[in-house]
């Protein structure tokens, strides 16, 4: 009885394994940070696991470290700033949605540490992109690395189409594993990304 039992959960287990290893591709991507646009959120050479069905069931966050397809040939990565019908605005190193001042603390260390001010220059949605809002379906992107960063104050805005997902983990190096980066970040796919 004890000998049958052992094997009906082995096979349980096995076939749970079995299923892991053939949805992964379907459910997760590994992409790997080319760059310095992250930082300090993340790091070149820095490995990543990207969730891609939770915008299927989910909309984007403000904050949430997303990739994205940036043309045919690369995918980036970059935090989400604003949402569809935002008016965003950068002032005196301030960041207001709205009107209303929102705290960036994944940049507050980096900020500290800097030389550079302001750390991330003025501007208006306006100025940047000619719209006074986020547009319905799209989204307003940015780096960590504020003064070294391809975002969508040069590109414009992300289409909710182009997103290949949040990224979840960054599980290399060990040293610096997290599997919260929940608002913070910027990749490439085992592939490889970073602008």
């Amino acid at each position: 009885m004890k000998k049958n039992k052992f094997w009906k959960i082995t096979l349980i287990l096995l076939v749970v394994a079995f299923s892991a290893i053939l949805l992964r591709p379907v459910l997760f991507a590994s992409y790997i940070v080319d760059g310095k646009s992250m930082e300090p959120t993340l790091h070149d050479g820095n490995l990543l696991m990207v969730n891609k069905v939770i915008y299927n069931v989910a909309e984007a966050d403000r904050f949430d470290v997303i990739v994205f397809h940036a043309n045919k040939q690369e995918d980036y990565v970059k935090r989400v700033i604003g949402l569809p019908g935002d008016q965003i605005e950068y002032k005196n190193d301030k960041l207001y949605i709205n009107g209303t001042y929102m705290e960036e603390e994944f940049l507050e260390s980096y900020v500290s540490a800097s030389n550079v001010r302001p750390f991330t220059d003025d501007f208006t949605l306006e100025e940047v992109t000619g719209e006074t809002t986020v547009p319905e379906g799209e989204l307003f992107v940015m780096g960590d690395n504020r003064q070294d960063s391809l975002d969508s104050r040069s590109f414009g805005f992300v289409s909710t189409e182009q997103l290949v997902g949040k990224v979840d983990a960054m599980y290399w190096p060990i040293s610096e594993m997290s599997l919260s980066l929940g608002k913070y970040n910027h990749a490439h796919n085992s592939s490889s990304v970073d602008r």
